[in-house]
């Protein structure tokens, strides 16, 4: 079990989650609430997701976890992509929210990597290739 809380991670994933939620107010909410709504909830899934795994025993099980809040921010992305191509995102609302976005994107790459080594699994971008059998 880990401590979530003292991942830096997670500190980053909640800080955007707090930024988040009164950029999605206003003009948002009221032309497309269900685009704030999963906005906020893939946003705020990064930081549950690693919660969540923490409390797992095993290091393979936190791994799920990290891959699910990896998977989460790439969704996020995308809905901030698509809030700001309808206009109801500044675009400096935007560029903040998607630098974050990348900078808990490496940081969870890098967590991966490090639970992976534990593992003693190499991660999946250096995984030996298998040749087929004829």
């Amino acid at each position: 079990m880990h401590p979530f809380r003292r991942l830096a991670v997670w500190e980053k994933a909640h800080e955007l989650v707090l930024l988040l939620y009164p950029v999605t107010e206003g003009p948002m909410v009221r032309r497309y609430p269900s685009l704030a709504h999963q906005l906020r909830r893939s946003v705020s899934s990064i930081a549950a997701n690693l919660a969540e795994g923490s409390g797992h025993p095993s290091q393979a099980q936190f791994n799920r976890y990290i891959t699910l809040a990896l998977a989460s921010v790439r969704e996020s992305e995308y809905h901030l992509l698509l809030a700001r191509d309808l206009g109801v995102l500044e675009s400096r609302d935007y560029a903040v929210c998607e630098a974050r976005l990348g900078e808990i994107a490496g940081m969870l790459i890098g967590l991966r990597k490090r639970v992976l080594q534990r593992l003693g699994t190499p991660p999946p971008s250096v995984r030996p290739k298998t040749t087929k059998r004829s």
